[in-house]
């Protein structure tokens, strides 16, 4: 029979988790954790999206230079993952550090994202990049422990499933902000009050949550156990440590794959559809897709092999890049927008489920790594597009060889599942059991 994996060092057993867990129902920690990637990510990373056309509108840049400011609060994101991976190593050298609960850190990174949301509005381009960086960063570190924290008390109460819900998050805060920017822009406002009302957006949105993000029973922790040990304390399979490799490189394909249209749809559209009524609305669609796909991942029996279905969301949101490229019209646009949207949660979901079954002593560790991995190429998306901006002689070409280069390389991290599951087929119980380990 299988043996039980112990808890990892930052989670509590489950029938030694205090009375603060377990008093909390399951629906507001689901909800507290969409509300949270929804200031982070829908608004601390993506506001960017929207606000865009505005700041070139304003003069406040150009094309190139919104590719770098791109990558900059990407890059930012990388760093915060990168941290988030190293924390328990760094923790075990130096002693002095406290050891935070993860809802502090959640809670810490939720207000940082108002505050650098609203910096934004100052009238320094100068400073632009440093505040993208430092969004960036605070993006990956409240990902990293509201998924950890979510995840790890629905699956004490006996709802894994449902944490599928936290990721309508990113659409949530996407619709939220592409609507918004449409009705400033019709209004006439500048981008400066747009990130000044983001700025407050989230400081509102933070404050709804605020008292249900608690509990100190998901710390971090000094030191992670053993190298090659798992949850059970067996040594781990060479193959489990190329799994998590072709993983980590499958889901940083999907950065790469979705960032270009991601950054620049609504810069795309106007370029394919001059004068369209329907140029702000591609974004909040998109919003919509994602929201409608972590809907439909949080009702999917919880079980069976998570990298077929993650074979199937790269494909489809392959195919929303092409819609888009190959049919530069009102159609295309909108179904293109639709079918990148319905995946980009549902990947991550899966994936991170994929990491609590390869290494659920060390799940937010290795969830900071898939991260990483995923930051490194949404750095490479947008610097692409600036690269072949200045290379090609106009923005039309530039961003068709984008998307082309975009698409292969989803198709690339579908093909890579399908490897897995040939190479690693999963044993009956995995298989029965999902990933709730």
């Amino acid at each position: 029979m299988r043996s039980a994996p112990s808890p990892a060092p930052n989670e509590a057993p489950p029938n030694a988790a205090p009375a603060e867990s377990t008093a909390q129902r399951p629906m507001d920690i689901a909800l507290a954790g969409l509300v949270a990637l929804a200031v982070a990510m829908g608004i601390g990373r993506f506001a960017f999206t929207p606000l865009l056309p505005m700041m070139l509108h304003d003069g406040l840049l150009d094309l190139p230079g919104a590719s770098w400011l791109a990558s900059a609060n990407y890059f930012g994101y990388l760093v915060g993952a990168v941290l988030c991976t190293l924390q328990p190593w760094l923790w075990a050298r130096l002693r002095v550090l406290p050891l935070f609960a993860f809802v502090t850190l959640v809670r810490g990174g939720l207000v940082a994202t108002g505050l650098l949301t609203l910096a934004m509005a100052w009238p320094a381009p100068a400073a632009w990049p440093v505040l993208r960086f430092a969004a960036g960063v605070t993006s990956a570190v409240v990902f990293v422990y509201t998924s950890g924290w979510c995840m790890a008390r629905l699956a004490r109460l006996g709802v894994p499933a449902l944490s599928g819900m936290i990721y309508m998050g990113p659409g949530a805060g996407i619709v939220l902000s592409g609507l918004a920017a449409s009705a400033m822009t019709a209004w006439h406002w500048r981008a400066a009050a747009g990130w000044g009302l983001f700025g407050l957006l989230a400081w509102v949105l933070a404050a709804l949550v605020w008292r249900t993000l608690r509990g100190s029973d998901e710390r971090l922790h000094a030191g992670a156990p053993a190298a090659g040990q798992t949850g059970s304390g067996a040594s781990a399979p060479p193959q489990g440590r190329a799994e998590m490799a072709w993983l980590a490189l499958a889901y940083g394909l999907a950065g790469f794959g979705y960032i270009i249209t991601a950054t620049f749809l609504p810069v795309i559209a106007r370029t394919a559809l001059p004068g369209s009524a329907w140029l702000d609305m591609f974004w909040p669609i998109f919003g919509l897709g994602v929201m409608g796909g972590a809907l439909l991942v949080s009702r999917l029996p919880h079980g069976g092999d998570f990298r077929l279905r993650l074979i199937v969301c790269y494909v489809l949101q392959a195919a929303g890049v092409v819609a888009s490229l190959y049919s530069p019209s009102l159609g295309g646009f909108v179904l293109g927008s639709v079918l990148l949207g319905l995946p980009f949660t549902a990947i991550t979901f899966f994936a991170m489920h994929e990491v609590r079954r390869l290494r659920p002593a060390q799940a937010a560790s290795f969830i900071g790594l898939l991260t990483a991995v995923y930051g490194v190429g949404q750095i490479l998306g947008p610097a692409l597009v600036a690269l072949l901006l200045r290379r090609l002689p106009d923005a039309a070409a530039g961003f068709t060889l984008s998307l082309e280069v975009a698409a292969g390389a989803l198709l690339a991290g579908a093909l890579i599942y399908a490897g897995m599951v040939w190479a690693y087929p999963l044993k009956a119980a995995a298989v029965s059991g999902g990933a709730q380990a």
